[in-house]
């Protein structure tokens, strides 16, 4: 979790091997992006042990990949996994949101405050409120609009955790949101060896459905 330097590192280093184990179960295929995405939130709470050291790099590598990378990169792994026209809409939305975060990163020195065991960012986002929204619908609206099950609760998980975020740590709403989407993204280990058991059932020579019976 993000309570600490040493959470963060403990946190980070399992959810980033749960991912490595994702991405070799999913293999080479287009569930990899998607199997990857626990790799890529452990490698973030693992930068997020140098925010609490102070190293300006690690704010701006933890910024650009929970502000304008996260609603563009989900839904569109969610895409090249499923082929969901849905995610494909969410697509253009994260993209539409990540374009101005990126913009404010890149333009502004990212700050971060303690507030007692959480870490709060300032970038100086417009219309925070508008780009929130967005950022979460197009996340979550991909996830739950998968037709997956295993999609769909990491979906809900994530989505609760927004709620009990936003209503607790309203003040480090996005570190606390992403440290909880971390854990939750070890979900997509069992997604992963599910379709990976299923793909490796259909004979690389034979169509599904054929047969001699």
């Amino acid at each position: 979790m993000c309570w600490s330097a040493e959470a963060d590192l403990v946190a980070g280093a399992a959810v980033a091997a749960v991912g490595v184990g994702a991405v070799l179960r999913a293999g080479v295929s287009r569930r990899l992006p998607l199997a990857a995405l626990p790799l890529l939130l452990g490698v973030h709470q693992l930068v997020e042990a140098g925010v609490w050291s102070g190293w300006a790099w690690a704010r701006t590598a933890w910024a650009v990949v929970a502000l304008p990378l996260l609603p563009l990169y989900v839904p569109a792994a969610v895409w090249c996994a499923t082929r969901r026209r849905s995610a494909g809409w969410f697509t253009l939305l994260g993209a539409a949101v990540a374009v101005p975060l990126a913009v404010a990163v890149a333009g502004r020195p990212v700050v971060a405050h303690v507030h007692g065991h959480t870490l709060g960012y300032a970038v100086g986002v417009p219309v925070p409120g508008v780009l929130l929204a967005g950022y979460l619908v197009a996340v979550l609206g991909a996830l739950l609009g998968s037709g997956d099950r295993h999609l769909r609760l990491l979906g809900w998980v994530t989505g609760l955790g927004a709620l009990l975020c936003g209503l607790l740590w309203r003040l480090a709403f996005v570190s606390t949101w992403c440290a909880l989407a971390a854990l939750a993204s070890v979900l997509l280990y069992r997604w992963a060896d599910v379709n990976s058991s299923s793909s490796a059932r259909t004979s690389p020579t034979e169509p599904p459905g054929s047969g001699t019976g």
